[in-house]
């Protein structure tokens, strides 16, 4: 018997204005790079790692590919922690983690064309890249972009 595990996620971005009033809202589909597989194994033998923790944003719209380990052109001072990271499992579906992010006014503003998901404030192990069409997030504007990681 062969049993293939596969890691693939979903990202759902949603810029809301300085009321509250949803402007956009995106469902995408995403990488997980080869070290953010490295880092899922890594931490099934106990290797002692920080836990994903920080989302940021940027304006490279190179595909995202297997050896990425950095967004390609990250927003200055975009990267932000985690909102809420909580794991989900039941008897019908596949174990998965989703990971929220919400980037206030003033933090990620642009032509925001890839996300990513690390492990640190800075540097750190990329778990996942994605890469779409141009979301357009104002100075005034909050995004949140809620990050499903599934195991299958």
């Amino acid at each position: 018997m062969e049993e293939l595990i596969k890691a693939t996620g979903k990202v759902k971005i949603v810029v809301h204005d300085e009321n509250g009033v949803v402007k956009e809202e995106r469902n995408i589909d995403n990488l997980v790079v080869s070290v953010g597989k490295a880092y899922i194994t890594s931490r099934m033998i106990g290797t002692a790692s920080n836990v994903m923790s920080h989302m940021e944003v940027g304006t490279d719209n190179t595909a995202a590919a297997a050896g990425n380990t950095t967004l390609g052109s990250a927003v200055a001072s975009s990267r932000t922690a985690l909102t809420s990271s909580t794991q989900t499992t039941s008897s019908t579906t596949n174990d998965s983690v989703q990971y929220v992010c919400t980037f206030p006014a003033g933090t990620g503003t642009g032509a925001l064309v890839e996300a990513g998901i690390f492990n640190a404030s800075s540097a750190g192990t990329l778990l996942c890249r994605t890469v779409f069409s141009v979301v357009n997030k104002g100075a005034s504007d909050a995004m949140t972009i809620t990050w499903t990681v599934t195991l299958s």
